[in-house]
């Protein structure tokens, strides 16, 4: 038992991150192992997985539908996380000053972050409806015509970014708001006594103190959106046509419709690049903004 407490002493420190280390190699390390050996096969059901090397992934890169996902999913990404970001630095700003309801508005404002993104999905598809959808009620309340919204290929994303901007601003709002809490009250003092606006003081003080939490959220917020699938493929499966197919719904469509589980493996290993070296290229802006 001495030398057993002698040993965990002089190695504690590899040994209290250990079940981490081991929970990370079993759940994404081995995984991902394992879906890039599926990627080097040609495996359908029903057939025997064969030995094709590279080929899945030649495919996909010369293969229109594949460029299509990953158009679809740089632009759903790079128009609903830019919203999200201005949306959540303007409701940051509100709520961190004292007004009657505070606490109650900002509860209701968290709702649609906690709400089953499946159920918050089914509920957009009925409203989105061209026929008895509520929001072309809206918009001939206001003397406009009717759209088709998700049915209609030029604006089925910018509609699906609607959805996604309602119920992730929330999140990123918290985090811009935390950042904004812990901006000593004196630097807009300061200001106010040197004759500083309203808007100088924001472009001067607020958005400096807070760089660093715009990128954090900026690197969460881009995570998440470029791996975006329940929402889509809930309310209009990548279509019409494959005007909204993304990366991932494609990947899933090829495994689960198509039954090419070796080239749905390899859309996914290009989909892993894709959001690892956006990721590290937002962490290193990260690191230089320190």
């Amino acid at each position: 038992m001495k030398r057993a407490m002698e040993f965990f002493d002089r190695h504690a420190a590899l040994l209290f991150p250990l079940p981490a280390l081991l929970a990370i190699v079993l759940l994404i390390v081995g995984p991902v192992l394992a879906n890039l050996v599926i990627s080097m096969y040609g495996w359908s059901i029903g057939r025997a997985p064969a030995f094709i090397g590279l080929d899945n992934f030649v495919e996909a890169l010369t293969s229109r539908r594949f460029w299509n996902g990953v158009r679809n999913t740089l632009y759903f990404t790079g128009l609903a996380v830019p919203i999200q970001l201005v949306l959540g630095m303007g409701i940051a700003v509100l709520f961190h000053r004292n007004f009657p309801g505070k606490g109650f508005v900002r509860t209701i404002m968290l709702l649609p972050m906690v709400a089953t993104p499946v159920a918050i999905a089914l509920i957009w598809a009925l409203m989105f409806d061209p026929s008895l959808g509520v929001l072309n009620y809206f918009l001939e309340s206001l003397g406009l015509p009717r759209s088709l919204w998700v049915a209609d290929s030029s604006i089925v994303i910018p509609s699906l970014v609607m959805v996604d901007v309602w119920q992730w601003t929330p999140m990123v709002a918290l985090i811009l708001l935390a950042a904004l809490q812990g901006v000593p009250q004196e630097y807009y003092e300061a200001a106010e006594i040197d004759g500083a606006s309203g808007l100088q003081a924001f472009r001067h003080i607020t958005l400096p103190s807070v760089y660093g939490a715009i990128i954090v959220a900026l690197i969460l917020r881009s995570i998440d959106a470029l791996k975006t699938f329940d929402l889509i493929y809930v309310i209009t499966g990548g279509g019409p046509g494959t005007a909204s197919e993304t990366l991932n719904v494609y990947a899933f469509r090829a495994g689960f419709e198509f039954f090419r589980a070796g080239y749905a493996a390899s859309l996914l290993i290009f989909l892993l690049f894709l959001v690892l070296g956006i990721a590290i290229f937002l962490n290193l802006l990260r690191t230089r903004s320190r």
